[in-house]
């Protein structure tokens, strides 16, 4: 458990920051930034990203899956992915709308067919492959009535780009050297 530097509200995003980033946004809107990421497999089912200058971000799979357990399978990093992005989203609005948040946490959960085991089980030609449904349940809690809340709510997810990467087709091109 982690003690909260700020007992009575999140630590505050840079308003002033958000502002800017706001502004440049308005002023260039068809702007797109190339994001990158290199995987390198460690063995068995464990990899190491690096993105940036960070720490590797390590996807392995649980022993029901062949995998050592030593971190989420690349599925719960989805799932992560979109709960940090509303997440944020989420805080970024309310920020922009001079409301404070004291609570912020949301769950989710996927159904996912795993029966295909990477292409080496179940090929079915009919075989839905990825998740069918994810629920997200937020619970947040700030200085504005709950409707104002589900309105911010409904915003993030509305510009969540994580959501909407999920929600819309995207190319993806896979090539091998």
């Amino acid at each position: 458990m982690t003690t909260c530097l700020y007992p009575d509200a999140l630590r505050p995003i840079d308003e002033a920051g958000l502002e800017n980033l706001s502004v440049k946004g308005k002023a260039n809107p068809e702007s797109i930034v190339t994001l990158k990421a290199k995987t390198i497999c460690e063995g068995q089912f464990r990899n190491l990203t690096y993105i940036r200058n960070l720490e590797p971000y390590v996807i392995d799979e649980p022993p029901h899956l062949l995998g050592e357990d030593t971190a989420p399978n690349p599925s719960e990093a989805l799932l992560a992915a979109l709960g940090a992005c509303l997440s944020v989203g989420i805080h970024a609005n309310a920020t922009a709308r001079g409301i404070a948040l004291r609570k912020l946490e949301l769950a989710l959960e996927g159904d996912i067919n795993v029966t295909a085991v990477w292409g080496v089980g179940d090929l079915s030609a009919d075989k839905r492959l990825g998740f069918t449904a994810i629920r997200v349940t937020i619970d947040v809690d700030g200085d504005a009535p709950p409707e104002t809340l589900q309105d911010i709510v409904a915003h993030a997810n509305k510009w969540s780009p994580v959501a909407n990467t999920l929600r819309n087709a995207v190319a993806v091109d896979v090539l091998s050297n």
